[in-house]
């Protein structure tokens, strides 16, 4: 796949694809990274972070993963002078190739997109773990939609996109949510997923 750059957003959370990112922005690098976004119609990435501090310091030097996803705007609101409230959504995983910190503080990376998951039907086994997510989106109906923690469209039955959920969904570790992102084989992040749901008793079919 061709290559390209884009500015990437170190974090300490983990953006799966089709996911909902809330952000709090007022670190000017940010500010003028969102801005571009919005001006040019194009995304940023989310990276891992493993080191160092989401605000800048002059002591720590962010380290991140070399893998992560794309982060388009979808909603801004300026709650204050200087102050941004943005939500976000995920698209698609990408590998990073090389990365600089630009005197602004903002790093840029050339990157190379995964493909996509493939669409794969839920097998009967894992079905439990549709169900359970089911659930979830039925408790959710006297929340305003806005404030769901997942957004439509929903693909109930799509294995990469219930297992994603429930990688954002579950207090899992962020590396391990990590590990979950880049496995290929969207069947096997559900099979390891149903496994944990069924140790903390959330399977009941």
């Amino acid at each position: 796949m061709a290559t390209f750059s884009l500015p990437l957003f170190p974090l300490s959370t983990v953006l799966f694809p089709d996911g909902v990112l809330p952000l709090q922005i007022f670190e000017v690098r940010y500010l003028d990274m969102i801005s571009r976004c919005l001006t040019e119609d194009t995304d940023f990435g989310v990276v891992l972070l493993t080191h160092g501090h989401e605000v800048r310091t002059a002591q720590a030097h962010e380290r991140f993963v070399a893998s992560g996803t794309l982060a388009s705007v979808h909603d801004t609101t300026a709650s204050a002078p200087g102050l941004l409230q943005v939500v976000c959504r995920g698209g698609a995983r990408f590998d990073v190739l090389s990365a600089e910190r630009r005197a602004s503080g903002l790093w840029m990376g050339e990157v190379e997109l995964i493909e996509d998951d493939h669409e794969v039907r839920i097998p009967s086994d894992l079905r439990g773990a549709a169900d359970a997510l089911d659930r979830v989106l039925a408790s959710l109906h006297d929340v305003p939609q806005h404030r769901w923690p997942i957004q439509p469209p929903f693909k109930l039955d799509d294995c990469g996109w219930v297992a994603n959920r429930w990688c954002e969904l579950l207090p899992l570790p962020n590396q391990q949510k990590h590990n979950m992102l880049m496995l290929d084989n969207p069947v096997i992040r559900l099979e390891l997923l149903h496994d944990v749901l069924d140790e903390h008793g959330l399977i009941t079919s």
